[in-house]
């Protein structure tokens, strides 16, 4: 099992001979433009992906499926409706299967619980993607787990932490987790994702656990880059199994 960041949360996911292109967010940079209720003017995404437009094309060729978490630009936006093949099966939870099915998509695989793909099995996982009005605002996120028979592996997707992805590592006991950091916040409410404190509590929760850190330097309501989650990872300890990942990055399970 092998993953590679791309940029923010679009990760590839190879397990054995497949690869899964999770949560992709495939446009140049600032093609997504300033996002609503922040307090500044950048466009997003703040930085190219980590490769040319040819060699991400290349790249797409070598797609067996894609997973998508949720519907936000930042995980799902125009360039990759527009570029992924419209036959590759795209693995998603129940809520979102006919939004993708309009886009032109005709292999959507829904998940409500847990699914068994080319001897994988996906499970879906609840999240909160913020708290009070914000959380409401943003709607309902999801993760996934992916199992095979000797690996596990646990992507929180967009969310803050809380008991629930406690209840979800319970459940699941993943060997690794993915989590998304950079304390996004915008104009008003809290954080939309994890803080360092949050992604300090999934190491806590998790001591036999490697923990990476993606969706960092990518959109502009993110609060703290990776110098700064680098730091508090050296300051508690942690920096032999918390790990923040660099755009274009791989990280071989062991």
């Amino acid at each position: 099992m092998k993953l590679e960041l791309w940029r923010n949360a679009t990760l590839l996911l190879q397990i054995g001979e497949k690869k899964i292109l999770i949560d992709p967010m495939l446009g140049e940079k600032g093609s997504l433009g300033k996002l609503p209720m922040t307090d500044n003017e950048l466009e997003n995404p703040l930085v190219d992906l980590p490769f040319s437009e040819e060699e991400l094309k290349d790249k797409l060729l070598t797609i067996d499926a894609v997973a998508v978490t949720h519907l936000h630009p930042d995980h799902w936006d125009g360039k990759a409706i527009e570029l992924l093949d419209k036959n590759i099966p795209v693995i998603c939870p129940e809520i979102i299967s006919e939004q993708i099915a309009q886009s032109g998509f005709k292999n959507v695989i829904s998940i409500k619980d847990n699914i068994i793909w080319e001897n994988i099995s996906i499970s879906i996982t609840k999240g909160e993607h913020g708290t009070g009005e914000i959380g409401e605002k943003m709607g309902k996120v999801n993760g996934f787990v992916f199992k095979t028979e000797d690996k596990s592996l646990y992507i929180v997707g967009d969310s803050i932490w809380y008991d629930g992805i406690a209840a979800e590592i319970d459940q699941h006991k993943p060997q690794y987790i993915v989590v998304a950091g950079g304390a996004a916040t915008f104009a008003v409410g809290d954080p939309i994702i994890m803080t360092s404190q949050d992604i300090l509590k999934v190491c806590e929760y998790l001591p036999d656990t490697a923990v990476l850190v993606t969706h960092l330097e990518a959109v502009s309501h993110c609060k703290e880059d990776r110098a700064f989650i680098q730091g508090k990872i050296l300051e508690n300890g942690l920096e032999k199994r918390c790990f923040v990942l660099q755009d274009g990055e791989e990280y071989l399970f062991s």
